[in-house]
């Protein structure tokens, strides 16, 4: 972080870096407050946004456009996927998007191109199991006078 390092910043760095998933400021607020750190959810929201500007978080925003945060990782810059119902997050690959947006600066001249990409999904634990009347339609018919499967538009 730049500018004073204080007591209350290092504490905000270090329970971010506990956090597996992405947070909102309440809510790494709760967190050190439920630990015994005194901190002010005024002083959380100063160091993420420090964070934020100095490259050491990753943010991304939920469906109500509540900024999340997450320690990014010492190799950099990373985009995740989403899970609209419980906020679990999975780093993807991305390095067709950072390829795609440098190619995009230089095309047209811009320098210090940023970008956001937002992924989202449902994840495999809060998918509701298929129920017994739902399941797969076969997409196509077995035809046993020729042994062989028969698509099902024709």
């Amino acid at each position: 972080m730049n500018g004073r390092t204080t007591r209350q910043r290092a504490a905000v760095l270090r329970t971010l870096s506990t956090c597996q998933d992405f947070v909102s400021a309440q809510e790494l607020h709760a967190l050190m407050t439920a630990a015994g750190t005194a901190v002010g959810l005024s002083t959380v929201y100063r160091a993420l946004r420090e964070l934020e500007a100095t490259g050491g978080a990753d943010v991304i925003r939920d469906e109500a456009g509540e900024r999340l945060y997450r320690e990014r990782p010492a190799d950099g810059h990373r985009h995740y996927l989403l899970c609209r119902n419980c906020a679990r997050s999975r780093p993807v690959d991305s390095e067709v998007v950072e390829q795609w947006a440098g190619r995009i600066g230089a095309d047209t001249g811009f320098a210090a191109v940023e970008h956001t990409v937002e992924l989202t999904g449902i994840c495999a634990d809060c998918q509701p199991p298929p129920r017994p009347d739902e399941g797969e339609l076969p997409p196509c018919h077995w035809d046993p006078a020729r042994n062989q499967a028969r698509s099902c538009v024709s």
